[in-house]
């Protein structure tokens, strides 16, 4: 692969990782949320495979119980949060 469709897939792994969960355990907790998601979209998304929408991000924010900035990579966040 040579441009990630994403850049917050690595810190949804760790986070999820955090909480111990299995990656079909955060498609169910998504699901539980409303978004259709399996647990092959979860591996592409921590793969950096898939896209994620600004809803999507949100929605992961809150079943990780993080927020949105702590998505991102060290570098991003910072970009981020200064320009809030």
């Amino acid at each position: 692969m040579d441009t990630p469709r994403n850049i917050v897939g690595p810190q949804v792994m760790q986070l999820r990782n955090k909480l111990e969960w299995s990656q079909e355990k955060l498609a169910s907790a998504c699901q539980i949320q409303g978004w259709d998601i399996s647990r092959g979209v979860v591996a592409r998304i921590e793969g950096g495979i898939r896209w994620v929408a600004d809803f999507e991000l949100l929605l992961l924010a809150s079943v990780l119980k993080v927020s949105v900035p702590e998505l991102f990579p060290a570098k991003d966040k910072k970009a981020f949060l200064a320009k809030g």
